[in-house]
Formats: C-alpha cells, structure tokens, sequence
C-alpha cells in the first residue's frame, strides 16, 4: 500500500500546471466566421458574441467592421471599441484601411488585464 507523500501530487507538476492554464487563460482567441453568402449574419453573430464578452469583463476591440447599412447591426457597435481607420488612397479614392501598426501599438494588444 501507497504512503500518504506517495499519494500526494508532486507539488512542482501541480505549480507548472497551475502556471501553464493562467497562461493559456490570457492568450487571445481567433474566431472566424464562416458564410456562404452575404447577409446570412456574420457580423451581427459576431458582435453579438463581442458584447456578450464585453459584458464579462473582457477586452472587446474592432479593428474593421462594415455593416452594409443594417441599422441593426450598427445598433450592435454601442459602447465598443473601434480602432481608427488607416487612410489610404487608391484610384483616386480616399479609403480606410485595417491600421495594425495601431492595433499592436494598442495598450489591450500587450496588456491581457485590462
């Protein structure tokens, strides 16, 4: 029969494991939406997962979003953070474009607490 310090967890193997999950808990998560065409609901699923996050406590940030004019998806953006556009010219046109230079330089990008 085992003894009790065989019994026991190896304190070191439970420190490491325990290191290991707080880790994993401030990594980012990458969601891709998948769609077959436009309309079926993308961007709002989307948003609608971001406020639930944001909700939580959670560091909610946008770095592109387009709405095609549904007011009920702009209706979604209330009170979440939206990275400026990076102007850009092309074909004569004046454009924003996804900044990610802004997107590091953010102090969410590097900070998980806040």
């Amino acid at each position: 029969m085992p003894t009790l310090s065989e019994q026991r967890p190896d304190p070191d193997f439970l420190l490491a494991k325990v290191k290991r999950q707080e880790a994993e808990a401030r990594r980012g998560k990458l969601r891709i939406y998948f769609g077959s065409s436009a309309g079926v609901g993308k961007t709002y699923a989307m948003l609608v997962a971001a406020r639930k996050l944001k909700a939580e406590c959670r560091d909610v940030v946008i770095g592109v979003v387009e709405t095609h004019g549904r007011a009920e998806t702009a209706a979604l953006l209330t009170d979440l953070e939206i990275l400026p556009a990076k102007p850009m010219s092309y074909r004569g046109k004046d454009l924003g474009e996804f900044d990610l230079d802004a997107a590091v330089a953010a102090p969410s990008f590097f900070d998980p607490g806040r």
